[in-house]
């Protein structure tokens, strides 16, 4: 089980840049694949990056030209590096694994706003 504990949000200015951390404890995390997720506010939790056990990313959605996932393995540490922000990004961020679990961290927000 991969039990994640998000960072790294805040208050950002349009156009601006942010670097998630996604710490996790528990084991295999190098053997699954993880996913950073996000929940606009009244909206549904959505997939916008992937990452494979071998490090192979996939993004979805919007932000798929501006989001870059990386993970550390020996750190069991998960990042996502955002850029070029817009308001619409405004959301509470978590990491999971892919298909997610049932069980969720308390994700990090991310508030795009001048």
């Amino acid at each position: 089980q991969v039990q994640p504990v998000e960072s790294g949000g805040g208050l950002v200015q349009p156009g601006g840049s942010l670097r998630l951390s996604c710490a996790t404890s528990g084991s295999h995390f190098s053997a699954r694949a993880m996913g950073w997720y996000r929940q606009p506010p009244g909206k549904q939790r959505d997939l916008v990056a992937r990452i494979s056990s071998t490090g192979s990313a996939t993004y979805f959605g919007d932000m798929k030209d501006r989001v870059t996932i990386s993970r550390d393995n020996a750190k069991n540490t998960l990042y996502l590096q955002m850029r070029n922000l817009r308001p619409e990004d405004t959301a509470v961020y978590y990491c999971n694994i892919v298909p997610a679990a049932a069980d969720w961290g308390q994700g990090t927000q991310v508030t795009v706003s001048s």
